[in-house]
């Protein structure tokens, strides 16, 4: 909570604009004591109005990519905020000479006063032009925004055409103090450029989905295996490639503009083919501490650097990722954007050729806040409209997932109008995936989160943690159909929040420190089912009508642990009154909560016992499928340690 009214303040100050922005979207009925009048929307509470913070406080990523132009030098940046002053490091991205490409950034720095920098791409000639352009007349520039205290604000890149520069052999004259002006010559030019991706995404053993996005409206291509695939013309370009054969290797090339990329991704085995092969997961890499590349507005980009080295040269086919990617708790959609393209470009040069798959944690929200300055302190819901600036809504349009999951609360025997749509939509944050003979199934505890939890019962919404009623019945049925699939042998499930949590979040999760009472509320009423209750649900179907389940993968407490869960493990506090669940086999909850974000020592719990390897090391878990063999290991990704390993019964 600390960090949030922190970051709102920040966001505060380097806004250009501080006035209440009145919507005009309908508040959702879902809600309580939420309203509106002239001033804006305000949540109501004995007689007092809080009113909204306003929604478009910070910086969004377009600011850092569409406002670039080329100068008879090089590239102009502005920013649109003449507040934004500090430092443009950049430097050529050489295509030919690397797996994985990145910014070999030049000796110079360039000022960047009252939000706008110019780079001299004419200094970087002769010994200093690893990609030739002086003789292509093109290349692509990687640059990083550093504000005056010297906090990263973005990694960007930007493609760059020079033809007809050079074709005036860049004459200059001389004047005043050795200054070179460059008389009668044209511009350098800003190319068509990819500013996110390409990523690999949705593989399957027949293709897979290559996503990017560019700086202005084009028609991207891949060519694989022969055939050339595009999509609409537009910014935003989810490219299928169809027809491939399974567990192939095929290069892909990326044409737009005037340049072309060649990268590979290898298709998942035909389900059931019980191949050898191995994945990894990991979860929190919002910022942390130390500085630098630790805390790249929003990330830890450092060590998600780390881990996606070690993902390639441990050859895995793919990585789960199960939330907290960012810091988040945006009151501005476009803020959480911003984060998020910094936490896809940290990954970018590694996932080009193995799918990293997303999931939703608690700071991949976007909030509405409302504030009170007599107690200092805020209460935050979900935002709305659903549709469209929702944590949910926003997290779809930024990755790419399956679409094989519910559709949202709506027509839940909570819901208080069956007309309308009053609940965000699941897809993309709740699916399920198959590779070869695993099975993967990704859960959202953070739907329809009201951050401020004891304020739940005012406002209305869900707490961190719950798992609602259509996603649970969602859950029933694709565990029965996923156990009755003999293609399958071991089934995952994935949900950021721990079942028994360690050390953190011992006073949340699915636990509150033993206390049921914790449930979301709906229009001012609260739901038939405590916390612990629909975590005894979801055990149930995990681990009693499951064979094939072998693990659960949690994160959150920044930490790695393993704790084995059986009719052993003690489960519930010392006074518990409602009905208790006899589990009937064992499984494992591993947790890895540890790719960068603070670290969190362990807690006593009523499972302490029944917890093993745990540590606050960076971690990153492997795991190693063969048949019916289940193997793990992990490893720290800073320093390569090997942290723990098991073999699977």
């Amino acid at each position: 909570m600390k960090y949030l009214f922190t970051n709102l303040l920040l966001l505060l100050i380097i806004s250009s604009s501080s006035e209440i922005v009145a919507q005009k979207n309908a508040i959702p009925s879902v809600h309580s004591n939420i309203k509106s009048d002239k001033q804006g929307i305000y949540f109501e509470l004995r007689g007092n109005k809080y009113y909204a913070l306003p929604g478009n406080v910070g910086f969004s990523p377009e600011q850092f990519t569409n406002n670039i132009i080329g100068t008879p030098r090089g590239l102009q940046f502005d920013f649109k905020q003449k507040e934004l002053s500090g430092i443009l490091y950049y430097g050529f991205i050489p295509l030919n000479d690397s797996k994985y490409p990145q910014p070999v950034f030049f000796a110079k720095t360039a000022e960047i006063k009252e939000g706008i920098a110019e780079v001299n791409i004419k200094e970087m000639e002769g010994r200093f032009d690893m990609i030739d352009w002086a003789g292509t007349g093109q290349g692509i520039l990687g640059y990083r925004v550093v504000d005056r205290n010297r906090n990263i604000m973005y990694d960007g890149k930007v493609n760059f055409n020079a033809k007809d520069f050079l074709a005036t052999d860049g004459q200059y004259h001389e004047i005043a103090y050795g200054r070179k002006v460059y008389a009668e010559t044209k511009p350098f030019v800003v190319d068509l450029s990819i500013i996110e991706g390409p990523l690999v995404t949705n593989l399957t053993h027949e293709g897979a989905v290559i996503f990017l996005k560019t700086n202005r409206k084009g028609k991207p291509f891949i060519r694989a295996n022969k055939k050339r695939f595009s999509g609409k013309s537009g910014t935003y370009h989810e490219i299928e490639i169809t027809g491939l054969e399974p567990d192939t290797k095929y290069e892909y090339e990326v044409g737009y503009g005037n340049f072309i990329e060649t990268y590979s991704f290898r298709t998942a085995p035909a389900p059931g083919s019980r191949t050898e092969f191995s994945f990894s997961y990991a979860s929190d890499s919002r910022s942390g501490n130390g500085g630098g590349e630790r805390n790249l507005l929003g990330t830890n980009a450092y060590i998600m650097k780390k881990i996606m080295a070690l993902n390639l040269q441990q050859k895995v086919r793919f990585m789960q990722f199960t939330g907290d990617m960012v810091t988040g708790y945006s009151v501005n959609p476009n803020s959480l954007r911003l984060e998020y393209a910094n936490w896809k470009r940290a990954i970018e040069p590694f996932a080009r050729y193995i799918p990293v798959i997303p999931a939703m944690g608690n700071h991949e929200a976007v909030v509405k806040s409302f504030y009170d300055p007599a107690k200092n302190f805020n209460y935050q819901i979900d935002n709305f409209p659903y549709d469209k600036v929702s944590s949910e809504a926003i997290f779809q349009k930024e990755f790419v997932n399956p679409l094989n999951g519910p559709e949202s609360e709506d027509g839940a025997s909570y819901d208080p109008d069956e007309k309308d749509i009053d609940f965000p939509s699941y897809k993309e944050s709740v699916f399920y995936y198959i590779y070869d003979n695993i099975a993967m199934v990704v859960l959202n505890s953070n739907y329809w989160y009201a951050p401020t939890t004891k304020a739940v019962t005012f406002t209305s919404g869900n707490i961190h943690g719950y798992i609602m009623d259509n996603q649970l019945e969602w859950f029933k049925t694709t565990m029965n159909s996923l156990e009755s699939n003999e293609n399958i042998d071991h089934i995952f499930v994935t949900v950021h929040t721990p079942f028994f949590p360690n050390g953190g979040h011992v006073e949340d999760d699915m636990w509150y420190g033993g206390e049921n009472a914790y449930r979301p509320s709906v229009d001012g009423k609260r739901v038939a089912k405590g916390v612990i209750e629909r975590r005894d649900e979801l055990l149930d179907i995990i681990v009693n009508k499951s064979k094939k389940t072998k693990a659960l993968l949690t994160g959150d407490e920044h930490n790695y642990a393993r704790t084995k869960i059986g009719p052993e493990t003690k489960i519930y506090p010392k006074k518990y009154f409602a009905e208790k669940l006899e589990l009937t086999r064992e499984i494992w909850q591993i947790n890895n909560g540890a790719a960068g974000a603070p670290y969190y020592a362990q807690e006593k719990t009523p499972w302490s016992k029944s917890v093993e390897g745990f540590t606050t090391q960076n971690a990153l878990v492997f795991f190693y499928v063969n048949g019916n063999d289940l193997k793990l290991k992990v490893l720290n990704p800073d320093t390569l340690e090997e942290v723990d390993e098991m073999e699977f019964e």
